[in-house]
């Protein structure tokens, strides 16, 4: 039996029956860090905020040859959801939060994916298989730096966020964990679900150090593949790059919060 994830709680609200909220980070972070913009939205209903296995004060992932991978994740995330709860996942957390929510679409209360990193779903598109077999190669190598190798190429002069050892564990199961771009999606049992669901891309129309020069492109074909293919409404953010819900945290928070409120 796997030890529990660390699981941040932020509640401030007086409603103790409005469903809950779990969020689920992607690569390099962890759970607050992902989401610190979102902690306001508290206010209105308990958000649950998981650090995945090999980030944040969550153990290890052991015994196999990852130190994270979305399948145990999606495990991991489908006993958060308790009774029934919110799901948002950004990035690597997105591939969890589909996969969770395939698994167990009768707890899932409304379904928000930002910057989803699904690519198996695109793949018919030139761009994003040449992507793929390009991350293939690059992880590859990569497998092999340190991880404050890592962080150099990701960073290089910029502020990198803290505390350093956090970001150091992260980078190291970055390096180590699962590709999620290669996750099987069960989109049929996703599409059938009648709970709303929503896709935020940025529109990529700011500097984005740190990202591979198509990532944008990429991206934005990935998300409005699995809009179409989950029957989501796709919402394309201005002013933002893969990081959404920091750069863009007001309008994530209103989308957020009307999804939300169409099922309670």
């Amino acid at each position: 039996m796997r030890p529990p994830l660390h699981v941040t709680v932020w509640d401030s609200s007086a409603d103790t029956d409005a469903t809950p909220v779990v969020l689920v980070h992607g690569t390099l972070n962890w759970g607050a860090l992902a989401f610190e913009e979102q902690r306001p939205l508290s206010r209105y209903r308990r958000l649950l905020v998981p650090d995945r296995r090999g980030f944040g004060a969550s153990p290890d992932l052991t015994g196999g040859a990852y130190t994270s991978d979305y399948d145990v994740d999606a495990e991991d995330i489908v006993e958060l959801l308790g009774a029934g709860a919110h799901l948002v996942g950004h990035s690597y957390g997105g591939v969890v939060a589909l996969l969770a929510a395939g698994r167990r679409p009768d707890l899932v209360a409304s379904l928000a994916l930002i910057e989803p990193a699904a690519h198996m779903l695109a793949l018919d598109r030139p761009l994003v298989a040449g992507s793929v077999a390009n991350a293939r190669r690059y992880m590859a190598g990569a497998r092999t730096s340190t991880a404050e190798e890592y962080l150099e190429v990701v960073f290089g002069d910029r502020p990198r966020p803290g505390p350093a050892d956090r970001l150091l564990r992260a980078a190291h199961s970055a390096l180590h964990e699962r590709p999620c771009w290669l996750a099987e999606i069960p989109t049929g049992a996703l599409a059938e679900a009648a709970f709303p669901k929503l896709v935020l891309t940025g529109a990529w129309d700011i500097d984005a150090p740190g990202y591979r020069p198509e990532m944008g492109a990429v991206i934005q074909l990935v998300g409005e593949a699995v809009a179409a293919r989950i029957g989501a409404r796709l919402v394309r953010v201005g002013g933002a790059a893969h990081e959404v819900q920091r750069e863009q945290a007001e309008a994530t928070n209103a989308l957020l919060t009307d999804l939300w409120a169409m099922c309670g």
